[in-house]
């Protein structure tokens, strides 16, 4: 099926991989410390105020794994137990096409992928590292997006998608630099699914004192990509377990990963729709992507129980917000039926993770797990629905272009 697609395919989950001046190039002077690489057993760490974080392994991305090499333990296909390190095997060397947008172009063209959405990766663990000072936060964000658009712009020959990070932490700077990347040609934003921080410690980015800034955003219209990150989940889970440190990608532990599955986006969007944003700003659209689908059911099961017991409460019934405002990119080992029985085939959009390990190591071999949906189906899942979020006019599909 994945060979044989005729029309322009959108992936909403791409990665880059940061370069080492990433954090620094665009720092001010006085905050030239805040990011930095120290050697610690022969290899390169990254410390943040000065402390070491582990959260990406290998910081500097010299060698990565190979796209799909995880696939085997994410399709649940692991009976001998194989660590991710295992599963691994020989890294390699990061592909320009990881690093730069020309190169990435290419490879778009012989994945048989028109557009794409572009996420960074080790940028990730910036905001929970700064989450008490959202000054700072602010500053580290700029400093990043400001290399973003140096090395990837925000729209790269219509066809890839970076998204620059912003945060309403601090309402009158968040709408700044939301701003800023608007004039620069942003078409979609990342805002990490979180608490935010603020001088008065965390909260959900979605009470009424943020209101100025989700006004600007469906002013703008332009998208809000919700994307897994480090949002701070990791101190809950560490009660469970007497234990301390940060999160730790790719060292997946048992009671974190059942605790924790679709627990971070279900509190982001129930927040959202409870406490009234998505009512505020209906023009508001959220896109969940890499946080999967099989959250969906529950989320939907206790808002229809909320509003059974205080439909007062809700000035719109909290499932018609859901399929109203947010779509969802699930993962490529879900099963999709229930998904798209409980949002719509409309509401639903392809994303590969590509090159992360844990993603396809094809993109459009996605298609191949659709199963029996239909064509129609098909389509709007892999290109119609992205498109339009974007409100790009779709391309030729690459087999008629050549």
């Amino acid at each position: 099926m994945s060979a044989n697609l005729d029309f322009p395919v959108f992936d909403a989950d791409h990665h880059l991989y940061e370069t080492e001046d990433a954090f620094t190039r665009h720092l001010p002077k006085q905050h030239r410390d805040l990011f930095r690489f120290v050697e610690l057993g022969g290899r390169k760490k990254l410390v943040v105020r000065n402390t070491l974080t582990e959260f990406i392994p290998n910081p500097t991305f010299e060698v990565v794994a190979a796209p799909g090499a995880h696939m085997a333990f994410y399709a649940a296909k692991n009976p001998e137990g194989r660590s991710l390190r295992e599963l691994t095997g020989r890294p390699i060397r990061p592909l320009p096409a990881f690093r730069e947008p020309a190169a990435r172009l290419r490879l778009l063209d012989e994945q048989g992928v028109a557009a794409c959405l572009m996420f960074p990766t080790l940028a990730s663990l910036i905001e929970e590292r700064l989450r008490d000072d959202p000054e700072l936060t602010q500053i580290a964000i700029r400093a990043f997006n400001e290399w973003l658009f140096d090395d990837w712009t925000y729209n790269y020959a219509d066809r890839i998608f970076t998204t620059p990070i912003v945060s309403p932490c601090d309402v009158a700077t968040g709408i700044a630099e939301l701003e800023r990347v608007l004039e620069r040609g942003a078409r979609a934003v990342l805002v990490r699914p979180a608490p935010v921080a603020g001088l008065r410690g965390l909260r959900s980015p979605f009470l009424p004192e943020f209101d100025p800034f989700w006004a600007r955003v469906q002013e703008s219209g332009v998208l809000v990509a919700l994307h897994a990150s480090d949002s701070g989940y990791q101190d809950y889970l560490n009660t469970w377990e007497g234990s301390s440190g940060e999160y730790v990608a790719f060292r997946p532990k048992t009671f974190a990963y059942v605790a924790d599955g679709g627990r971070t986006i279900q509190d982001t969007l129930a927040s959202a729709i409870c406490h009234g944003m998505l009512d505020r700003f209906p023009g508001v659209r959220l896109v969940s992507v890499e946080n999967g689908g099989s959250w969906v059911g529950l989320l939907a099961r206790n808002l229809e129980l909320a509003w059974k017991k205080m439909p007062q409460e809700f000035p719109t019934h909290p499932l018609e917000v859901l399929r109203r405002n947010v779509w969802i990119n699930p993962f490529w080992e879900d099963s999709l039926d229930g998904l798209i029985s409980l949002m719509g085939a409309d509401r639903v959009c392809f994303g590969s993770d590509y090159p992360h390990p844990e993603g396809l190591a094809e993109p459009l071999s996605f298609a191949d797990e659709l199963g029996d949906r239909t064509p129609a189906e098909i389509e709007k899942i892999m290109s119609t629905n992205m498109f339009d979020l974007l409100g790009l006019e779709r391309p030729a599909p690459a087999a008629a272009r050549t």
